[in-house]
């Protein structure tokens, strides 16, 4: 067995020395947590008086606090005596090798935060974007979903969205239908245009400022086209223009004004 002196130099070469590093490598450990919390709650206070999406703060704050974390591991671990350089080398090797097989990931999660940040689009907007067309239900770190006309879900990636041109149908208070109605070469132009025009005139959704156009637009191979572009707000977009499309077609049949058709005249020579 040893004698006492052994067990002292035991003690106080080895016990003492490790159990103060424990303590230490303990009490960094918890006081850092405290401090990082404090520290990741201000960082929240700061964004929210920015004004920031709170998808895009709930998202910093996460990145912070793990870094946060990480550093205090780290700082724990070399009160222990543990090579930390190694440690730091590793985890970059790890990084990079995560940041390589995750790359259409890592650039779906940077253009989720440009859409956040700058805000092309909101919840509830009419968008045309990455290929889709459709109501704005929700906007992620990664993805973007869309409500389409018929009620589907579509998810879309960010990253494909931020690299091509967004069409925003809500982003204006107002819109400009665009129509072209033809009429026969025989029809009366004259005639044709007031009644196209009493028909925008009646209709209270149509603004008077600025005035709708009706006007002749094309000579066409077998039609008079005329452009009729009221402007309406842009909730009305689509009922004004659906009821001026019945309204015109019925307004021409009871003027006896047609609306021709692409046909083609054959002519044929009888030889003898």
């Amino acid at each position: 067995m040893p004698d006492t002196g052994e067990i002292n130099t035991i003690i106080s070469t080895y016990v003492i020395p490790w159990g103060i590093n424990i303590f230490f490598a303990i009490a960094i450990f918890i006081i850092g947590r405290i401090v990082a919390k404090m520290i990741v709650r201000l960082l929240k206070k700061i964004l929210h008086k920015t004004g920031m999406d709170d998808i895009l703060i709930n998202f910093v704050s996460s990145i912070a606090n793990t870094a946060l974390l990480l550093f205090i591991i780290i700082a724990a671990l070399d009160q222990l005596g543990v090579d930390t350089t190694s440690l730091i080398a590793l985890l970059g090797a790890a990084g990079l090798a995560v940041g390589l097989a995750l790359q259409n990931s890592l650039q779906n999660f940077a253009s989720g935060v440009m859409l956040i940040v700058f805000r092309p689009f909101k919840a509830g907007d009419m968008v045309e974007a990455g290929g889709t067309a459709g109501v704005v239900e929700s906007i992620t770190i990664f993805n973007t979903i869309l409500r389409t006309g018929d009620n589907r879900e579509v998810i879309v990636p960010n990253g494909s969205i931020y690299n091509d041109n967004i069409i925003n149908y809500s982003a204006r208070d107002t819109r400009r239908i665009d129509m072209v109605f033809g009429i026969g070469y025989d029809d009366d132009i004259k005639q044709a245009k007031e009644i196209m025009q009493q028909i925008l005139d009646s209709d209270e959704r149509i603004h008077k400022d600025p005035a709708p156009l009706v006007a002749v637009a094309e000579l066409a191979d077998s039609s008079v086209n005329f452009n009729v572009r009221p402007w309406v707000n842009t909730g009305d977009y689509w009922a004004v223009k659906f009821d001026l499309t019945e309204k015109i077609k019925l307004a021409f049949d009871a003027n006896n004004i047609s609306i021709p058709y692409p046909q083609m005249d054959l002519h044929i020579d009888k030889q003898e």
